[in-house]
């Protein structure tokens, strides 16, 4: 699936398309069909290019805009540069019935003793179904139950072990809240009995590669599913991880396990990306990816970023412990829905929570309509 071009849009915010002046501003498009995000210009990325000459910067439209642009001859592929662009402004259908339109909050339920933020604080039934709780309370419009910690260095657990952590906590969840709940699971076991079981979503940290039958188990159920990008496996994905292009290298990942994924008979109004801070990546990869999250929107489905405690918050403040690492949680959260992606996947649902309605009431100018 590697490709040559790649579309960035500059997302900007507060985006009210009655309040400009078309003659004098130019146009602006909406991102992913959202009323509170649109860009102006996108960054065309030529992968095959020296350095000097890989970025072009095009108007959104207008005289010089991106429909004026010749795209049907070489080097381009005009069907998939208009479907890429297509991808950025297109609405995002709702995802296990939760809309699209607003940043969505998915609460980490951990039920491991191995987690490297809060790692067997939660490992009874009952702590991890009072935290759930509390999470939506806080919240959380998404839960996300893991049993098995997939955090750089970690050894995989037994089938029978996750499925031991996960289901009672998942079966007190699900009779005793609406909210979403998403199954951070590998094995097509644990997806087939989750989903059984009400769980709403998957959440495959691998996209569904590490178990060979995953993505048969994962179109069986009918379920939504979120694909995360890693290079190898947790025990040694962060020793020597080796890219092109880290941020061009994951968007052509996506690309192939969403079309592996809509081969099996997964539609894609049923999937969600995750780029995967840490997975395989380096200080110096995480904040490239971060930096171009809005990239991803040319997928054409909706993102999620998961930044929450990582380690890559402590090496850029100095922060050991991974509870004191809030403050970077909350910013690269920020960070991403400014650059509109839809789902972000917090420890401090109440923190996150407070600081996105803030930012949304001042970027709109108004406390009105907040999620």
């Amino acid at each position: 699936m590697t490709r040559r071009f790649y579309l960035r849009p500059i997302v900007s915010v507060a985006y009210d398309r009655s309040r400009l002046d078309r003659d004098r501003s130019g146009a602006q498009e909406k991102l992913c069909g959202r009323s509170d995000l649109g860009f102006a210009d996108v960054e065309l990325i030529d992968a095959a290019a020296e350095p000097a000459k890989r970025v072009q910067l095009i108007p959104a439209e207008g005289t010089f805009g991106f429909a004026n642009q010749d795209w049907y001859h070489p080097p381009f592929h005009g069907e998939q540069m208009w479907q890429t662009f297509d991808n950025l402004v297109e609405q995002r259908p709702d995802f296990a019935g939760l809309s699209m339109d607003r940043p969505r909050i998915m609460g980490i339920v951990n039920v491991t003793p191995d987690s490297f933020s809060d790692g067997g604080r939660f490992a009874s039934v009952q702590s991890a179904i009072d935290h759930g709780l509390r999470l939506v309370d806080e919240g959380a419009d998404i839960l996300d139950i893991g049993g098995e910690s997939t955090r750089p260095g970690s050894d995989a657990v037994p089938l029978d072990e996750e499925l031991h952590r996960v289901m009672p906590v998942l079966e007190g969840l699900r009779a005793r809240t609406s909210a979403r709940i998403s199954i951070d699971t590998r094995k097509a076991d644990v997806m087939h009995r989750a989903a059984a079981a009400g769980a709403d979503i998957l959440n495959d940290v691998s996209a569904l590669t590490h178990d060979p039958d995953a993505l048969a188990a994962a179109a069986e159920t009918g379920k939504p599913i979120m694909l995360m990008h890693a290079q190898g496996d947790p025990k040694t994905m962060n020793v020597n991880p080796q890219y092109r292009d880290v941020v061009l290298d994951v968007f052509d990942f996506l690309a192939g396990r969403i079309a592996a994924c809509e081969e099996a008979g997964i539609a894609r109004d049923r999937i969600v990306v995750d780029p995967g801070i840490g997975f395989g990546k380096h200080l110096q990869h995480n904040v490239a990816v971060l930096q171009a999250m809005s990239l991803y929107h040319g997928l054409g489905v909706p993102v999620l970023l998961g930044a929450s405690r990582k380690k890559l918050i402590g090496q850029l403040c100095n922060v050991e412990d991974a509870k004191q690492r809030v403050p970077g949680s909350i910013a690269a959260a920020l960070c991403a829905i400014a650059q509109g992606v839809q789902i972000v996947r917090v420890h401090d649902v109440a923190d996150t929570v407070q600081a996105v309605r803030v930012w949304q009431a001042v970027m709109r100018g108004t406390e009105t309509g907040l999620g």
